[in-house]
């Protein structure tokens, strides 16, 4: 018999962090989360797939986070990321691969970020963050900690990150492992570019790399420079690239050349990732292979575990000159692949209904573990050789979960918005629906903006349908998925065809006859409460409002957030005070005086993107209004508190939202 999902099931849930394949296909490993509900610490487990037998191995185990594991190339030794030693300082692991101990092979006062092994096995590159002394002192000695930090002398205008904190005045620099030795060796240096997403070329001796080599790139952080550096001499060489973000690059079989992912221009957040191709040597120029599909390569599909958030470095089979990477389409996400030989392409390669969040090749680019998932599955681990094989499941992390509830009907459905162009959404019924009753209902919005809903996994939206509601949500212009024109549309202009689309989605799903229209309710977190916060200001037709983490004030916005100044970019890339009558048009506390709508305020005191006053504004601005309001704050969480925060302060959020919509859209008040 199977039951209605609850909100204390998110103790419950495992999620796949990341994973690796072999180079020659027959193993791989791969991190399990799980959340111990007395400390309400999370850890990770490294798992085994013997890929020929179907055995899998719990590999590590203990109150630890192990996690990116990597085999070597040559399979006989994994790498992998712990905190076992310190809970605050990860370092990098070896194991064999047959078992035995653990053995910390480095010794860093900061963060490693990513690393990546050399062809032969011999080095491994890694990103680097050094902690700044006062942290160190922090971490290490029991008197400081409690004393805490005494000031902080800010310098850098980009000078914190949400959930990260404050940053540290050390930048990221590369390090070099011998894998070996165990000698540790910095190879990059600067007080202020960082350096990210290095490569190794196929012969060792060069690795190319991401920077920023402008005079300060806090003020210009798209302008990403690629450098070609030899790791003996350490001399370097910046190639001539077309200016943008960047990342993702692959090397050549030859070492010759690599390709790469970005975004054209320094402002145009709206553009999609395209496919590029460089020569090292710099004098071939650049090709732009992707400028004409208007696909959204490595796009992100909302959900509300946070798993793995997936690979966006393409794969390059050197054999058939055939490129695969991941491209989020129409609320689902699939491997593409791209012939840059015959140009063929691009070619959508996986076809099951969901989103493939990431993947990994093994060496002769034959066979793949992905990580897929779909609107009743968070996800799990499928093995897939490329040339006519089915998929086979190789894990089961949820699924015994996921076997015992029942998570009602879902309706994916198209309908006309208001130019008449196609807009997608869908619908969730409660498990015991009946088409003869009337329903009250929740109109879910998401954030971004530039991301998509899909069909992919929401706990959240299922635990409000078993308590009664239709749940319905939909992508309206602004988001991804469905071409830059989709996305452009609302680049300046908040608030304006957005809310358009999604008073259309309301009224279509009026149409449906089990809707009780005098009991809608709206909700959506960051840019999503953004919206909620406009619509209380411009209709009221909604009969209760959940804002979650949202904006309200574009105004107090610039500075507040993390992205600081870097909102003006998409508000006509001018400050507010060169045209504040602009920042304030498009906030929604420029119509809040029109709000009537009872309104729940949801917000983390640790979010650094859109900050606590964000939310208190409105909830302010309601009381002095008289409309119903309430404020919840969550101490000590960061902006995704719904997929990433402590598991019973997350429970507490559903229960709050459950029970203000109860409240309004259930109850006689």
């Amino acid at each position: 018999m199977k039951r209605a999902i609850r909100a204390e099931d998110l103790y419950k849930f495992k999620e796949i962090g990341g994973f690796d394949l072999s180079n020659d296909g027959s193993k791989c490993i791969y991190s399990v989360s799980r959340t111990d509900r007395k400390t309400l610490k999370k850890y990770s487990d490294l798992f085994l797939k013997e890929l020929p037998s179907g055995k899998t191995k719990k590999f590590t185990s203990g109150k630890y986070v192990d996690s990116d594991a990597k085999f070597s190339p040559c399979g006989k030794t994994i790498a992998f990321l712990s905190n076992r030693e310190n809970e605050k300082i990860p370092q990098l692991y070896f194991i064999d691969v047959d078992g035995g101990e653990a053995k910390k092979v480095t010794d860093i006062k900061g963060s490693i970020l990513e690393y990546e092994w050399s062809p032969d096995g011999s080095r491994i590159v890694l990103t680097v963050q050094l902690f700044d002394p006062e942290t160190i002192q922090l971490i290490e000695d029991p008197k400081k900690k409690e004393l805490g930090i005494r000031v902080r002398h800010i310098k850098r205008v980009l000078f914190k990150m949400d959930a990260m904190g404050y940053r540290q005045k050390e930048r990221m620099h590369l390090w070099v492992l011998e894998s070996k030795s165990g000698k540790l060796e910095q190879l990059t240096f600067g007080d202020i570019p960082d350096e990210s997403s290095p490569a190794w070329s196929p012969d060792g001796k060069k690795i190319a790399y991401i920077t920023n080599l402008t005079s300060d790139p806090d003020l210009d952080p798209n302008n990403d420079d690629i450098v070609i550096m030899s790791v003996s001499s350490r001399r370097k060489k910046v190639l001539k690239t077309p200016r943008g973000a960047k990342w993702g690059i692959t090397f050549s079989e030859d070492g010759k050349e690599f390709i790469y992912l970005g975004k054209p221009g320094l402002i145009e957040g709206w553009r999609h990732a395209r496919l590029y191709k460089c020569s090292i040597s710099g004098n071939f120029g650049v090709t732009d292979y992707s400028s004409k599909w208007d696909l959204d390569i490595g796009g992100w599909t909302i959900n509300d575990l946070a798993g793995y958030s997936g690979s966006t470095t393409p794969v390059w089979d050197h054999k058939s000159g055939t490129v695969y990477f991941t491209v989020a389409k129409e609320g689902e996400s699939h491997l593409y692949s791209f012939n840059l030989i015959s140009k063929e392409g691009p070619e959508q390669i996986t076809e099951e209904k969901g989103v493939l969040i990431g993947f990994s090749m093994d060496s002769d680019v034959s066979a793949m573990v992905y990580l897929f998932g779909n609107m009743t599955d968070p996800g799990e681990l499928y093995f897939k050789k490329l040339e006519g094989d089915t998929a086979k499941r190789i894990s089961s992390v949820n699924t015994t979960l996921m076997n015992s509830v029942d998570l009602g009907t879902i309706e994916e459905t198209w309908f006309k918005g208001p130019s008449r162009q196609p807009l997608q959404g869908w619908i969730i019924k409660p498990p015991d629906f009946d088409p003869k009753k009337k329903y009250p209902s929740i109109l879910e919005i998401h954030g971004g903006p530039r991301v998509q809903y899909g069909n992919l996994f929401m706990h959240e939206f299922f635990f409000l349908a078993s308590k009664g509601y239709i749940v319905y949500f939909s992508n309206p212009r602004g988001g991804t998925g469905y071409g830059e024109k989709h996305s452009k549309a609302i680049w300046n202009a908040w608030g304006t065809v957005d809310y358009d689309d999604l008073m259309a989605w309301t009224d279509r799903i009026c149409q449906e006859k089990y809707i009780d229209r005098k009991r809608m309710g709206v909700t959506g977190g960051s840019y999503g409460g953004y919206m909620t916060n406009w619509i209380i200001g411009h209709t009221k037709r909604f009969k209760a409002a959940v804002s979650q983490r949202g904006v309200s004030n574009l105004i107090s916005m610039y500075g507040s957030s993390d992205f600081n100044w870097c909102f003006q970019m998409e508000f006509g890339n001018v400050p507010p005070w060169e045209n504040v009558d602009n920042y304030w048009e498009q906030s929604p506390m420029k119509h809040i005086g029109n709000a009537k709508t009872p309104t729940l305020v949801i917000h983390s005191e640790q979010d650094l993107r859109c900050a606590q006053e964000q939310g208190e504004q409105i909830f302010v601005a309601l009381k002095k209004l008289g409309v119903d309001t309430e404020l919840v704050l969550f101490p000590a969480e960061p902006h995704g508190l719904s997929r990433g925060g402590r598991t019973d302060r997350r429970i507490s959020r559903l229960e709050h939202i459950l029970r203000w919509f109860d409240l309004y859209l259930k109850s006689a008040k």
